[in-house]
């Protein structure tokens, strides 16, 4: 019987549309299942075949799920604030709410074609106003909240305003941006503007003077992972570092619990070392050193102190404040000019060059409170301002980095940890010797030596033992348009955050996307975007005066900010009262199944634990982690075509020919090939575009060969597979089957259109078991023992598979059990119904479609998944190799049931066994059960 996988899929995609066959239940009394794929950025190029990989593994595993009797929660939504839409909106003048929206109806249209069983009336969007309402109040929630280190958790600002009322900051434990101290009295009698200052100084949303990644050509802040070699990774534009006011979120107060929280996951290794070395915690300890002939003092964190001896020069990052106040008029000069060329570099450019050494002397001297000797105090691009202090004591001697500087500079270098080797040559970084010319340190190792001097340096009271942490807080403003506004008001140079009643606050139109004439970010182009106080409205900006009407804050929340959070907004996400109904998020709790890249380690997965465990501090949601367990899948590489251009000229020569010639390879679209061969369609690619319209070829035996390799399949190197094309040949289901079987779901693996013949011809193989000839022929006969035992091993198998997502070797098993099944000539009800059921998660279109042809009127998602009868794969007869003395001498058939006695009984009365013993008795006989029989004579 023809397969018509077209007219199969259509009509299914309609019924489980129409029926919504995949919508879920509020209703808690199933136990629960909660799968996700990664929130996706609607890209204007839409899908390609990469992309399903990890949302077809996770389709299986809901459906799987549901079959189990689980209510699943499979939704799905869009990512759709982003730069990608914003750049085009200054291109062309087209709103980048037109342009997403675009963007999402292909991509749905895709995603549908595909098959997966999300429930669609789930679906969110981050730029949609009734999603951003609740970002905007999560963001509301934070700047009303402070994280008390005593509780070890966040609480409201409420709290710790009661706390100065009664206290003032004595015994306070707060994460803050400096120590404050003042009495009770004193913040009683304080103004409100200062009042606010000091609170901006706990506020987990915070405002202040930050070094940032500006990117001029964008007019926006860049987070560190949407950059890279130094420049923007949209648009490849220059990114330097930049002082600006900023927003912030204080991440580095979750430090400690997002590293303890990492054992309690299911996650690969490599992503969760990922995390653990963002997050970089080290203990050691805070030092002061004095500068001469200056007030200031430079303190720094070390996590060596017991190397303080070696101390000789220190090293400010350029952009500490201390810089300008201590370099002398003799350096300024060029002082200045280094601190130019390191605002060109980002932090991860700096803290990935490690072989390069550069600095400026800024003229002064601190001084080493332990040796007493004058250090030169320099400034280098290898010292970060946001780790630490942004200064380090350098002791060149045991530290690879400060001896390379010294080496540079001239600068003295003093051994205090024992050696042989020739520390003047190269340093010795190692903890398990002992310190030399340490002074009263000499002779301990380093765990003595550490605690030590940790306690002298408390004794002297110029620092103490601390645990520090390299994870800075996370800058939230972007300078664009496109993103969700941040709901604040300034009054008198304060930020006030909007009452929740006055949410969402929408995002106004504009003229131009770009920044004003005076700089400032895009949304001060709006002629309707200031905040009356009096009667809680947003109203024009030119009413405002300062008294009852205020300037909003013009900066947009970065790419990340929906995304921390939207997981929580799928469980009730058409509520309006709240984000998600306290019940219903006790009841999905943690997403149990997560899958994605990996590329998200620290950006969205971090933030999206701290906001989890922020939410459950402030106790609005249950769970501490957002994610139980985490998958990354692989990628699907794509095989690249190359033309070889003769340099200078337009000829362009066949592969086997290029080394002939002096070529340059040159990326051509893959959809420029004739048919699945490497063949160029020459005439096609001269139309492809105008600069190739006059091209001359030199060919091997009358064609054009292209070279071939595999790649990461991308729009830029024209080796894109659009899946529409492959659901329109061989179907959806032979989509989603081959893209499991290409291998392990976390392997790289490259795509080969070809490959799909194989998975096409199993699915027709599968249909025809179900038809004699044209017509549809189910028997209500009971199968055979034969039959019952290629069903329950692939039941067996693909169980233990999903379980272990080895979906690649499910695939082959289906292929198996079809060809055994097809040798029987099976068509039995009690074998083909199940068949179905167990193929369905993987290939849902033609196991609907079998399913419905056998009767049934209700779908087979719900049908639960059979079970497995362990009866079924036990052996009637055992055939056992029988060994003598260690050589196998013949076989012999024996029923499974016989005990050891009764096989060694009929083994030894066997004709061969007779002829080989001679009327000898046995030494031993060894029965292993329906394995083998051992004798030794």
């Amino acid at each position: 019987m023809f397969y018509d996988h077209q007219q199969i899929e259509k009509k299914w995609q309609k019924y489980w549309e129409d029926n919504q066959t995949y919508k879920t239940s509020d209703k808690t009394d199933k136990p629960k299942f909660y799968v996700l794929d990664m929130f996706p950025y609607p890209s204007g190029a839409g899908l390609h075949v990469g992309h399903p990989l990890g949302y077809i593994a996770s389709d299986i595993y809901a459906r799987y799920k549901r079959h189990q009797g689980f209510n699943v929660l499979h939704p799905v939504g869009y990512d759709s604030f982003g730069l990608p839409a914003e750049q085009y909106a200054i291109q062309t003048g087209q709103h980048p709410a037109v342009t997403t929206e675009q963007n999402i109806t292909r991509y749905e249209e895709q995603l549908r074609k595909i098959g997966f069983s999300f429930d669609w009336s789930r679906e969110v969007r981050t730029s949609d106003a009734s999603y951003y309402k609740w970002t905007q109040w999560i963001f509301i929630e934070l700047f009303h909240s402070w994280y008390n280190k005593i509780t070890d958790k966040a609480e409201s600002i409420e709290t710790l305003i009661q706390y100065f009322e009664e206290k003032g900051t004595e015994g306070l434990n707060a994460n803050q941006n400096e120590e404050l101290n003042f009495t009770a009295e004193e913040w009683k009698s304080a103004s409100e503007i200062d009042k606010e200052d000091i609170l901006l100084n706990y506020r987990l949303a915070y405002r202040a003077e930050t070094t940032v990644n500006w990117c001029p050509a964008l007019g926006t802040v860049l987070a560190n992972d949407e950059i890279k070699d130094g420049k923007s990774e949209r648009g490849g534009y220059p990114v330097f570092q930049k002082k600006m006011m900023q927003w912030s979120m204080r991440i580095s107060a979750y430090s400690e619990r997002l590293l303890q929280g990492l054992k309690t996951l299911d996650w690969p290794q490599p992503l969760k070392d990922s995390q653990e070395y963002w997050i970089g915690k080290s203990q050691g300890a805070q030092v002061k050193f004095e500068i001469e002939n200056h007030d200031e003092i430079i303190e720094v964190f070390t996590t060596r102190p017991d190397t303080i001896f070696g101390a000789t020069f220190m090293v400010l990052a350029p952009e500490n404040p201390l810089v300008e106040n201590i370099t002398t008029p003799e350096q300024k000069a060029e002082v200045d000019s280094y601190i130019e060329e390191t605002s060109k570099k980002t932090e991860r450019d700096r803290m990935a060059d490690v072989k390069n050494v550069s600095g400026a002397f800024t003229g002064s001297y601190a001084v080493n409170p332990f040796s007493g000797k004058k250090m030169p105090v320099y400034i280098s691009d290898y010292v970060l301002m946001g780790y630490g202090t942004g200064a380090v004591m350098a002791v060149p001697a045991h530290d690879e980095r400060d001896h390379h500087f010294a080496k540079k500079f001239n600068l003295e270098i003093i051994k205090v940890v024992e050696t042989e080797e020739d520390i003047q040559e190269k340093s010795f970084d190692s903890k398990d010797s002992v310190c030399v010319n340490s002074d009263f340190l000499n002779g301990l190792n380093y765990k003595d030596a550490k605690s030590k001097i940790i306690a002298e340096i408390e004794n002297r009271k110029i620092g103490h033992g601390t645990t520090n942490y390299r994870q800075r807080d996370a800058i939230f403003s972007r300078q664009r348009y496109w993103g969700e506004p941040v709901p604040v008001y300034y009054k008198d140079g304060m930020p006030y955050t909007l009452p929740k009643s006055a949410l969402p606050l929408e995002l106004p139109e504009v003229e131009k996307y770009l920044p004003t004439e005076d700089g400032d970010p895009p949304l001060g182009n709006s002629k309707t975007f200031a905040w009356d106080e009096a009667i809680e409205k947003v109203v024009a900006t030119d009413l405002i005066d300062g008294k009852t009407v205020f300037h909003l804050e013009l900066s947009t929340m970065p790419g990340w900010a929906g995304s921390s959070w939207y997981f929580l907004r799928y469980m009730d996400p058409n509520n309006d009262e709240v984000f998600a109904e306290k019940d219903l998020s006790d009841y999905w709790g943690q997403v149990d199944l997560y899958i994605g890249g990996s590329e998200h380690a620290t950006g969205h997965l971090l933030y999206s634990r701290f906001w989890n465990m922020f939410l459950k501090d402030r106790g609005y949601i249950n769970n501490d982690e957002p994610f139980q367990k985490l998958i990354n899948q692989g990628m699907i590489l794509g095989m690249s075509a190359f033309v070889y251009r003769v340099e200078g000229t337009n000829q362009y020569v066949s592969k086997n020919l290029a080394k002939d010639y002096q070529t340059q390879a040159i990326h051509v679209d893959v959809s420029l090939l004739k048919g699945t061969t490497d063949e160029l369609d020459t005439e096609a690619f001269k139309s492809w575009r105008p600069d190739y319209a006059d091209a001359e070829f030199i060919l091997e035996d009358g064609k054009y060969v292209t070279g071939r390799e595999v790649e990461k399949m991308s729009k830029s190197k024209y080796n894109v597979v659009n899946p529409d094309d492959i659901c329109e040949e061989y179907g959806a289901d032979g989509l989603r089957l081959y893209e499991m079987f290409l291998g392990p779901l976390e392997q790289s693996k490259p795509w080969n259109t070809q490959g799909l013949s194989g998975v096409y011809g199993f699915l027709k193989k599968f249909w025809n078991l179900y038809f004699n000839g044209e017509v549809f022929e189910v028997s209500d006969e009971e199968p055979t023992k034969a039959e019952y035992k290629v069903l329950h091993t692939l039941i067996k198998k693909v169980v233990y598979d999903i379980e272990n997502f080895s979906f690649n070797t499910s695939v082959s098993s289906f292929m198996i059990a079809v060809n055994e099944l097809q040798k029987l000539k099976c068509n039995k009800r009690n074998i083909l119904e199940p068949l179905a059921v167990v193929i369905s998660p993987y290939a849902p279109h033609i196991c609907e479609e079998l399913w419905s042809l056998m009767g049934n009127n209700e779908s087979i998602e719900y049908k639960n998944f059979p079970v497995l009868d362990e009866k079924y794969l036990e052996e009637d007869e055992i055939e056992y190799p029988v060994s003598v003395n260690g050589k196998t001498k013949f076989k012999i058939l024996l029923p499974a049931q016989l005990s050891a006695k009764e096989v060694e009984d009929l083994v030894l009365q066997n004709d061969k066994m007779e002829q080989i013993l001679e009327g000898k008795t046995p030494k031993k006989v060894i029965v292993v059960p329906k394995k083998i029989v051992n004798i030794v004579i």
